[in-house]
């Protein structure tokens, strides 16, 4: 009897030390793990029961504006040339379009710009360019000077840059002179890319038109539109192409059937 006391008093001492070094082995990990990902222990442990993959940050490559949370709004253009003179330029009310061209004298890639606007740029009708650098504070004049295209004018002016919140440069803003409205906006990299948002502003523009013109006000409205159809066309009042089964109307005279 006093043998199995003795070995029973064994084992348990033996399974004692076995639990011990498993719970040392299991701290260890943990602070293995910690040192891993030491936010391991607040995402999972405190928080609770967080599983499945982690979230991923979306955003957009550097150098590509954000899209604008609201409007943009139109505004005239006050400022000075490189030469120091004071212009003022209408834009909202003006009687076309005017394509807005936020450039700086020390960006590389606006230089490709300074470079295309020299030479013919073949706009689009009732299409004008406007260049648009910031104040003489954060440009260097002689330089703007340097690169301002003969023919198309340039005006230094940070107040412009701020009314429009030009996020970067290059960047354009088409304006639409009659209905006060920003057209289309977007960054550019290079002349073709330009022309290409320029095109699609331009035909939303006249699509946009289009459907408004296609969209009668009334019932009288679109009865004149049919006649003036039908009368294109050859038939007039009373036409037995408008009446195919004649019978139905008995002897009712045409202008009556119509």
């Amino acid at each position: 009897m006093t043998a199995l006391v003795v070995a029973l008093t064994v084992v348990v001492g033996l399974l004692g030390l076995l639990v011990v070094a498993l719970l040392r082995s299991h701290a260890e990990i943990l602070r293995r793990l910690h040192e891993i990902d030491p936010a391991g222990d607040d995402a999972h442990g405190r928080e609770g029961h967080s599983h499945g993959p982690t979230p991923l940050e979306m955003g957009v490559r550097p150098g590509v504006a954000l899209p604008r949370e609201n409007e943009t709004a139109a505004h005239d253009v006050v400022g000075v040339t490189p030469d120091g003179d004071e212009v003022a330029h209408a834009i909202v009310g003006a009687p076309g379009s005017t394509l807005l061209a936020f450039l700086s004298s020390g960006c590389l890639t606006c230089l490709e710009f300074w470079r295309a606007f020299g030479h013919d740029l073949r706009l689009p009708d009732g299409v004008r360019l406007l260049v648009l650098t910031k104040g003489e504070d954060q440009e260097s004049v002689s330089r703007v000077a340097e690169l301002a295209p003969p023919g198309v004018p340039v005006v230094m002016s940070t107040a412009a840059w701020d009314d429009y919140e030009v996020p970067m440069a290059p960047y354009f803003i088409l304006v639409d002179g009659p209905s006060r409205a920003v057209r289309g906006e977007g960054a550019a990299t290079s002349w073709h890319q330009l022309v290409d948002l320029l095109g699609q502003a331009l035909d939303d523009r006249r699509a946009s038109r289009g459907r408004g013109r296609r969209r009668p006000g009334n019932a009288a409205e679109r009865e004149r539109r049919i006649d003036d159809e039908l009368a294109a066309a050859g038939i007039g009042p009373g036409d037995p192409q408008l009446y195919p089964d004649a019978d139905a109307f008995g002897d009712a005279p045409a202008a009556e059937r119509r």
